[in-house]
């Protein structure tokens, strides 16, 4: 295993980016396509085929999802995923044609670098990367642009980007792919400990951003600055509500790293995918399968800023 979301059955991986600009998307693929589900808990989120992920829709399942920066124009990126798969011929039969189905999310990543955003050749050149195996974590694809801690505005901000994680939950497996771009700080579980967040204009130290806060401290920004996204997968065969069942659990992985998180400047949106792999999946399966999936996610949002780099003037946790 790679603890990687590619640890599961039918997921690829693919990432493009442009390290100038400090914008990028990554796309996890599916191509036999995997019933999906969606939830959305942030105030400003930036998406497209969320209605469709949710119960009592005709279509149930997803060929790819789409990841990626540059805020809503970002989501232009899908073209090119839906040209790709339309290539291959991958997509949901309608009797003329196969139609891809991308659901997707943004970050908004404008301030960092130049202000640019993935485009329909960028969507594509991810697809042409898709891979099975090691993902690449850190500052590229989506979380090329990706920071933490705005309280102080972007410029006391710290570098962040993309992590993947995963868990072996008997013959299933689930895995989790996150862009950490989040107005809080994330924090390691145990102890509370800040890893990546608000830097104090003066001292450089880190600032607890959810105590700030509660005492009315700091710059709340404008608009949608923020937010973290992403996909977990499980190869355990699932219904499109028991998919959209994991997608609410993931959150709790966010909510055990990310302080404050889904606020009403972040539009945290985590999809769900299940390819339907492993078969038989009861109860006791299915509770199994969300204890594992908060812990994926919890793993992969850490991953996302211990691999991060420098750029665009921001430090990491590991070189403040």
């Amino acid at each position: 295993m790679f603890n990687a979301i590619t640890d599961v059955s039918g997921i690829e991986v693919g990432q493009a980016d442009n390290r100038t600009a400090l914008t990028g998307c990554t796309v996890v693929l599916c191509r036999e396509g995997a019933v999906v589900g969606v939830d959305v808990r942030g105030s400003a989120p930036g998406t497209r085929e969320t209605d469709l992920c949710r119960p009592a829709t005709l279509v149930e399942k997803a060929q790819a999802i789409l990841l990626a920066g540059g805020s809503a124009f970002g989501l232009n990126a899908a073209a090119g995923v839906m040209r790709y798969l339309w290539e291959q011929g991958i997509g949901y039969d309608v009797g003329v044609a196969k139609v891809p189905i991308v659901p997707g999310a943004v970050i908004f990543d404008l301030p960092l670098g130049q202000v640019a955003w993935p485009d329909e050749s960028m969507g594509y050149q991810a697809c042409q990367k898709a891979r099975t195996g090691e993902v690449t974590q850190g500052c590229v694809g989506a979380g090329t642009g990706a920071s933490v801690g705005k309280l102080f505005g972007p410029g006391q901000a710290t570098k962040s980007g993309v992590g993947t994680a995963s868990v072996r939950v008997g013959r299933a497996t689930v895995g989790a792919l996150i862009v950490v771009n989040a107005f809080g700080d994330v924090i390691r579980p145990e102890d509370g400990t800040i890893l990546a967040g608000t830097r104090h204009p003066l001292t450089g130290g880190y600032v607890d951003t959810a105590r700030e806060v509660q005492k009315g401290l700091g710059q709340p920004p404008r608009g949608a600055t923020n937010t973290t996204i992403g996909v977990v997968a499980t190869d355990a065969d699932l219904s499109v509500e028991q998919a959209n069942h994991l997608a609410k659990l993931a959150h709790d992985g966010l909510a055990r790293t990310i302080r404050p998180v889904h606020t009403l400047f972040d539009g945290d949106t985590l999809f769900a995918l299940a390819t339907g792999k492993v078969k038989g999946t009861g109860q006791g399966e299915i509770l199994a399968l969300a204890a594992a999936t908060v812990e994926a996610v919890e793993k992969a949002v850490l991953n996302a800023v211990k691999y991060a780099t420098p750029a665009g003037g921001l430090p990491t946790g590991e070189t403040l």
